[in-house]
């Protein structure tokens, strides 16, 4: 079959996850806050409810699922999760 390649870097994109969003102020990340549950469903799911939010307000979000080593860490920061939008249609 061959060694290693990308292609046996296989997301579970139908794994549990959970958008969050930061409370801000200024649209600014409130260190002081905890993170809300904004919406929950695959990993799929949550990405495209989060590639739906504006692109200004993007950063504020973030999606907690089952890490999924190596390209899906438990905690999606907004730039991974565009990657992973980016990615999810070659995986």
């Amino acid at each position: 079959m061959g060694g290693a390649s990308a292609t046996d870097s296989k997301v579970d994109f139908g794994a549990l996850a959970v958008l969050h969003k930061w409370p801000s102020l200024a649209n600014q990340r409130r260190p002081d806050r905890e993170p809300y549950q904004v919406s929950q469903g695959t990993l799929d799911e949550c990405i495209s409810a989060f590639m739906e939010k504006p692109a200004a307000t993007r950063h504020l979000y973030e999606i907690h699922t089952a890490s999924q080593p190596p390209l899906v860490t438990d905690i999606l920061s907004p730039e991974h999760i565009i990657e992973l939008s980016r990615l999810r249609e070659y995986l």
